[in-house]
């Protein structure tokens, strides 16, 4: 019984860490095309009138 328990715990942290990962490149991925974008704006701010 108890080996059993400890087969799913190691999957289930074996998941976590992998899902961990995922969300951090996404997250890393975000962020860089945020400040691309920001410098785009910055850019061509003097071509914005409102």
């Amino acid at each position: 019984m108890n080996e059993k328990v400890y087969k799913t715990m190691r999957s289930v942290g074996g998941w976590s860490i992998a899902l961990g990962v995922i969300v951090i490149a996404v997250g890393v991925i975000a962020g860089v095309m945020q400040i691309i974008q920001g410098g785009r704006l910055l850019s061509s701010k003097k071509d914005i009138t409102f």
